[in-house]
């Protein structure tokens, strides 16, 4: 997967948007709900620097799930300048599947609007993970 794929998915989910608040070389992937559920800033779900090579990418985890990831791929670590425990670093170097990186940010994308207020979550349609 290259920059412009990763970025495709990452605009595609419900209420998300490309923010640069680190400068114009890191992409962060918010989401939010759409106007009239209440205004209040994006929530992260994926960083990236989408020039890099390797290209990598920063994704919300289950403290649990992100354990046994990284035990298991080498490509998967601890995100740097992040919080280890949440956050893991996905190299895009082609050991992981297009498919297997497809989860891990739709993953990420549905951690963060779990933790949403629910009117939010139903403005933007998404029930998958709902409380």
């Amino acid at each position: 997967m290259d920059g412009a794929a990763l970025r495709e998915l990452c605009l595609a989910f419900p209420g998300a948007y490309e923010d640069f608040p680190f400068g114009p070389e890191a992409s962060v992937f918010k989401v939010r709900a759409p106007s009239g559920a209440g205004e209040r800033p994006g929530k992260m779900f994926a960083l990236s620097s989408l020039d890099l090579s390797p290209l990598r990418v920063a994704l919300k985890c289950d403290p649990a799930l992100a354990v046994q990831l990284r035990a298991a791929h080498p490509e998967i670590t601890g995100a740097w300048h992040m919080n280890k425990t949440h956050w893991s670093d996905v190299r895009l170097d082609g050991a992981l599947s297009d498919g297997d990186v497809r989860d891990l940010v739709e993953d990420s994308y549905d951690l963060v609007v779990a933790g949403l207020p629910r009117a939010h979550r139903e403005a933007l349609g998404w029930s998958r993970l709902a409380r």
